[in-house]
């Protein structure tokens, strides 16, 4: 889908993203292009401004797909920190899906504290897995998403 370099576009690693919905509709109100990303057959809403992208079953396709384009007048929804750091870096705005923001200042202890527990559950350490995601969370990704959007259009 080409774009006009001023627009700001939404990627959304989408495979096991809760918040698909919120952004379909934020993206609407604001007239925002929106690409998702995901490794095998996902709906999306028959609109212009949606594009599905089906990268394949390799490890980490979404996530390259994605980090290749990013840049600083795109948005990125991704629970994913490796995804984030590398989006962050090419100055995208990055989105949890809870609606925590990934910055340069964020993303080192984002990064560290997954690797961690990653180092901690090979060393068969018994951790617990996320929490189940709330209400409170839409509501938070709601507003952080809107936002990023009024800021980058600001930014124009």
């Amino acid at each position: 889908m080409p774009r006009e370099p001023a627009t700001v576009m939404i990627y959304v690693d989408a495979d096991a993203c809760p918040v698909k919905g919120e952004v379909y509709r934020v993206a609407e109100r604001h007239g925002v292009s929106v690409c998702v990303v995901a490794n095998s057959f996902i709906a999306v809403p028959r609109d212009p401004r949606v594009q599905r992208v089906i990268v394949g079953d390799a490890p980490d396709a979404a996530d390259d797909w994605i980090a290749e384009r990013a840049g600083p007048r795109d948005i990125v929804v991704t629970a994913d920190i490796p995804l984030a750091a590398r989006c962050v870096k090419a100055g995208a705005s990055v989105l949890a899906p809870d609606g925590r923001a990934f910055t340069d200042d964020s993303i080192g202890l984002a990064l560290a504290t997954r690797n961690l527990m990653t180092d901690l559950r090979a060393a068969g350490a018994q951790t617990r897995g996320p929490r189940p995601f709330a209400n409170a969370d839409r509501s938070r990704f709601l507003s952080a998403l809107h936002e990023a959007i009024v800021r980058l259009n600001r930014a124009g």
